[in-house]
């Protein structure tokens, strides 16, 4: 299996408001920069969304060592919270819906696909890589078409 390192972030103007996300591929010796915008979204759903658009990306599947500088995408991934949602017809607690369902399922699906292994890296800090996702996630905002994002 091939190994690709994958870095990613999301970022938000408002939030919510308008957000954008970036990816950073690194296979071998090549690098691949994905990014993307949407209108009315919010910081946790671009961070979710640049690791979709990511494992989108690959042709096959893969070893992947995904760093994010997202706790919550990190925890809820490494630390079983989505499959417990998922269990309970996607609910936190008794009263409490999960948020971002559409795209945990569309996720979950994907990470079926490949060998992950998550790493969390702090974020704005010196991390080359995530700074670099971090940039592409505020240009796209400022730069590229804004989608309509459909929380579900």
């Amino acid at each position: 299996m091939q190994h690709v390192e994958i870095y990613t972030d999301g970022a938000c103007s408002g939030n919510p408001g308008p957000g954008g996300y970036g990816v950073v591929m690194i296979y071998e010796e090549h690098v691949k920069e994905i990014s993307g915008a949407y209108d009315n979204t919010t910081n946790n759903r671009m961070e979710i969304m640049a690791v979709i658009k990511a494992l989108e990306a690959l042709k096959r599947p893969c070893r992947v060592t995904l760093y994010t500088d997202s706790r919550y995408l990190v925890d809820a991934m490494t630390k079983g919270w989505v499959e417990r949602w998922q269990a309970r017809n996607w609910m936190r607690n008794k009263t409490e819906r999960a948020k971002n369902v559409d795209l945990w399922v569309k996720l979950l699906e994907l990470v079926k696909v490949h060998q992950l292994e998550w790493v969390w890296v702090k974020g704005h800090a010196d991390n080359e890589l995530n700074n670099r996702a971090d940039e592409l996630a505020v240009k796209a905002i400022k730069e590229k078409p804004r989608l309509r994002d459909n929380p579900q």
